[in-house]
């Protein structure tokens, strides 16, 4: 058996930056220990496999190198990068399709005027907590100024953007928020805001560009701001990764439109043989 697979850069309009996703479209799913195997083997922060439906229409599920991801938002982009070359390629252009997920159900994405690819995701708004879990603060080499949690992340607040960019993760501490990752972020000059992701129990040690964690990112800076007086719905955000990467943020209607650019790195096959598909 032979599955096409493209690696794209989200996040970005440059090659070797933003986030790397793997996208494997398919007529039907494959057994759950083959998709997994794939995703390991291809060790980028996610491999998206899309089951379509109809043509505007697709069944989506994302795996990080060790597990399945209930929601990746760079992965989505990365696959909506796909097809909508796909249909242009085909002489008859998309501008917008959906998605479904288990986890956060239909989400619309649209190809727009400018080139960026614009998705649309539930808020997650996290919520402040007075206690921190000790694994945190021991994960971290610099405290926490606030810490909010939503069912993706605890959100550490830094004082300033230079720590963000300066923090350093105790990995064996940090996997013990399992099922939680962490994201740190500040206020910047440059952008609204800035952040890192940490996912040691999830995916490896740091994620490149994480769109899914700006569902609570942009809500959350969002009533920051609105307590300093400032009434703001869209945000300029970089991922102060080594590759780095540049988000819009739009809050509307209880959702968060993340927007961001692809590029496309590699084209391939994935030959399987039968005896891994029958297992």
């Amino acid at each position: 058996m032979k599955l096409a697979v493209q690696f794209v850069d989200a996040f970005t309009d440059k090659a070797f930056q933003g986030n790397t996703a793997a996208v494997v479209i398919t007529t039907s799913w494959l057994p759950d220990r083959v998709m997994q195997s794939i995703a390991t083997e291809n060790n980028l922060s996610e491999t998206a496999f899309v089951v379509k439906n109809k043509r505007d229409h697709y069944h989506i599920r994302w795996f990080s190198p060790i597990k399945e991801i209930d929601f990746c938002g760079h992965a989505t982009l990365a696959t909506a990068f796909v097809i909508f070359n796909r249909s242009m390629n085909e002489g008859s252009p998309l501008t917008r399709i959906s998605f479904i997920a288990d986890a956060v159900g239909e989400m619309t994405v649209d190809y727009t005027a400018s080139g960026e690819i614009q998705m649309s995701f539930p808020e997650q708004p996290p919520q402040k907590i007075e206690a921190y879990p000790e694994a945190l603060l021991r994960g971290l080499s610099i405290p926490p100024q606030e810490v909010y949690v939503n069912q993706q992340a605890y959100f550490v607040i830094f004082e300033n953007e230079k720590d963000v960019i300066e923090v350093k993760q105790k990995k064996e501490h940090l996997m013990q928020l399992a099922p939680l990752d962490v994201v740190v972020t500040a206020k910047s000059k440059q952008y609204d805001f800035i952040s890192r992701y940490f996912w040691p129990a999830n995916g490896g040690d740091e994620d490149p560009v994480t769109g899914s964690i700006h569902a609570g990112l942009a809500p959350l800076w969002a009533e920051r701001f609105k307590q300093s007086g400032v009434e703001q719905s869209v945000f300029n955000a970089y991922q102060a990764s080594k590759r780095g990467g540049k988000l819009t943020c739009h809050i509307k209607a209880g959702r968060v439109l993340v927007s961001g650019r692809a590029v496309l790195y590699l084209e391939g096959m994935i030959h399987l043989p039968n005896e891994v598909i029958e297992g």
